[in-house]
């Protein structure tokens, strides 16, 4: 059923996803054949090109024609390619197969002897094209045990209401402004105008990734999948690296784990460190995307985490110095400094170009001779958008989870189950409502 609801979307895509089920399964299974007879150089070999076969298969279809492009632009030759389409959560399902031959060379998790079983991991439905990108030894287990109850099956129906809720109310309503102003040339818009478009934004695309992340959380809840959690509300973070344990944490543990540890992390002193971060933030901006806004992006946050290890000792000095560094106010300026760099972020994200992202910062800070004004701010400021702008605030913060622990706390367990069954209904209905009334709007990381 997961794979027929992936060849809904793409049938043409159907065989790729195939593919990568049995290059991982077999991968797998020879690598512990040829483990249980002790030999260990083919083991090697088996792995490395499982390894470089998944990345072929992942470059091609995302990054061959990127490459194309830079060498018709080094050499001048044009070649006449056909347009190559991105199949749909191929960033996804290859790090999950990925991850499970990497785990079994590791002999981290036994190897899955039935097909049908790695077929089930990998192409698992509620995340298979948008994430959270799913461990095998975080759900091996479950795939052929898992416990069901009425009350796991509420509570995925309460997650998954939360999540749609997340994206057709709040992502779609700020993806008016964000699209709008980020589409209008950079010369046409004020600076009011352009902190509306990236605020919108930055709010959009944690709505509506963590709300798909909700979403395929609950769809597992109501199978008797455990999936972990992918957001821990990053806009209240203090520090960039702070707000990358935070954010997607599932591609940001899985980079960990399998990139920057095997390459050295922190053990070889602070020149590989340095080295090592950068590499995966790079790695993490071009997974992102082939553009070169995305491993901008990426190699821009790269840098944020390095500085405070070249000026660890200088920070240190200064906490140790002034009482205030450990202050409330203080540690609301640090949510304010990074909230700030990572909208900043999110500007070259969204932008299409790099030249694109550097205009709309100009017109961010001012620095652009306004060609031909276009909309003032009170277009974007309606009554309505304001109100969607305030819940947003709201939401991100983790406000509503403790009112939950807090109500629960104080009223019986009957009372507090109607309330979220009459809660969760109202929510589901206006969600839909939303979704009838609305024009087409695809999750943003469909395109990742």
């Amino acid at each position: 059923m997961s794979l027929l609801f992936y060849a809904w979307g793409g049938i043409k895509f159907f065989p790729i996803i195939c593919i990568s089920i049995l290059l991982n399964y077999i991968g797998g299974y020879l690598i512990d054949c040829v483990q249980t007879q002790g030999k260990e150089a083919l083991r090697k070999s088996i792995f490395f090109m499982v390894i470089v076969f998944n990345l072929l298969l992942l470059g091609y279809w995302k990054y061959f024609m990127f490459f194309v492009n830079i060498f018709e632009e080094i050499t001048g030759i044009q070649f006449h390619v056909p347009e190559i389409v991105l199949p749909i959560g191929i960033s996804f399902f290859t790090f999950q197969g990925l991850s499970y031959v990497i785990d079994v060379y590791r002999r981290k998790v036994p190897v899955q002897k039935k097909l049908l079983n790695v077929g089930l991991y990998i192409a698992l439905f509620p995340q298979l094209i948008a994430g959270p990108i799913v461990r095998y030894s975080d759900i091996n287990e479950q795939i052929e045990f898992r416990t069901h109850s009425t009350s796991t099956f509420v509570e995925g129906i309460r997650r998954f209401t939360i999540g749609l809720a997340k994206k057709a109310i709040l992502a779609n309503s700020l993806a008016v402004n964000a699209d709008s102003i980020f589409h209008t040339p950079y010369y046409n818009n004020t600076p009011e105008v352009a902190w509306i478009g990236a605020v919108s934004y930055s709010l959009q695309i944690y709505f509506d990734f963590s709300g798909y992340s909700d979403m395929a959380i609950g769809l597992g809840k109501m199978f008797g999948f455990h999936i972990l959690d992918n957001f821990n509300y990053p806009y209240i973070s203090k520090s960039i690296s702070e707000f990358w344990r935070r954010w997607h944490i599932s591609l940001g543990s899985w980079l960990r784990d399998y990139v920057y540890i095997p390459l050295g992390g922190n053990r070889k002193g602070k020149a590989y460190t340095i080295i090592n971060t950068l590499i995966v933030f790079g790695i993490s901006g071009l997974w992102h995307g082939a553009n070169w806004t995305f491993i901008v992006w990426g190699i821009y946050y790269g840098f944020l985490i390095v500085l405070p290890i070249i000026f660890g000792k200088t920070i240190q000095n200064f906490h140790q110095k002034f009482a205030f560094s450990n202050t409330r106010l203080f540690n609301f300026v640090k949510i304010v400094c990074t909230d700030f760099l990572v909208l900043i972020g999110w500007v070259l994200f969204k932008s299409d170009s790099l030249s694109a992202a550097i205009g709309y910062l100009k017109s961010m800070f001012g620095l652009v001779n306004l060609y031909q004004p276009g909309y003032t701010y009170k277009w974007y400021l309606t009554n309505y958008n304001i109100f969607i702008l305030i819940i947003s605030f709201v939401a991100m913060l983790p406000l509503g989870k403790k009112l939950f622990y807090a109500l629960k706390a104080k009223i019986t367990n009957y009372v507090f189950e109607v309330i979220c069954d009459v809660s969760t209904f109202i929510l589901l209905a206006v969600s839909l409502m939303y979704v009838v009334t609305s024009t087409y709007n695809p999750f943003i990381y469909f395109q990742f």
